[in-house]
């Protein structure tokens, strides 16, 4: 579990893609990393496999994760997001992030207003009914909040909706938003409470009941 506050900004040294597959090597500078621990790179929940004392960490990427995110686009050099997982004394300063990526979204554009920046990003249709305005999201396992939304827009021939999001100067310099391009994928997960509600809306407690009832 994680909060979407970032620790700091690694660097891919490798990133070795085959077929349904991914070897990811990230120096990230922490050193007293465990194996089998989670990391969340750039939103990701991955597992350390191996490390070094210098804080080199190994990952290793299925398919399925390869499939739902951008990190398949990551080359030598990349800057990445890290985040380690939350323990039961830290303080939730984002949100509850699980480092399960839903899609990816497009960034659009960023202009800089007074200290800030404000970002758009293109969503795909199929997210739009968890996204509120003053809500929270994560990007490239940013907690961020929507500021507006805009409906009704087609990105490369996909229909989707904007996002717009002002970045703080302290978020603009600790993260890798200042290094994004235009067009350029970014992982995302929106908000798992808004899943939950709507599952169980779909679900009246007879119909649990018997559900289990054929279970059994």
């Amino acid at each position: 579990m994680f909060s979407g506050i970032i620790d700091r900004v690694g660097h891919v040294e490798v990133a070795d893609v085959r077929e349904h597959a991914m070897d990811l090597r990230v120096s990230g500078g922490f050193d007293d990393l465990v194996a089998g621990e989670s990391i969340a790179v750039n939103g990701v929940c991955l597992t350390v496999e191996r490390f070094t004392q210098d804080g080199t960490m190994d990952f290793h990427l299925s398919g399925e994760t390869l499939s739902r995110t951008a990190l398949g686009e990551l080359t030598k050099g990349s800057r990445v997001n890290l985040e380690r997982a939350v323990s039961l004394s830290t303080r939730l300063s984002g949100h509850i992030v699980q480092g399960h990526v839903d899609t990816v979204a497009f960034f659009i554009k960023a202009s800089k207003i007074g200290d800030s920046h404000h970002v758009v990003m293109f969503l795909p249709q199929e997210l739009r009914r968890y996204v509120v305005e003053k809500g929270s999201i994560t990007l490239n396992g940013i907690s961020l909040t929507v500021n507006t939304l805009r409906d009704g827009v087609t990105y490369e021939g996909r229909s989707g909706f904007e996002i717009g999001l002002m970045i703080i100067p302290h978020t603009w310099t600790h993260t890798d938003l200042s290094t994004l391009t235009s067009g350029v994928h970014v992982n995302v997960e929106v908000d798992v409470m808004a899943k939950y509600v709507e599952n169980l809306l779909k679900f009246s407690p007879e119909d649990v009941a018997d559900r289990v009832g054929d279970v059994l």
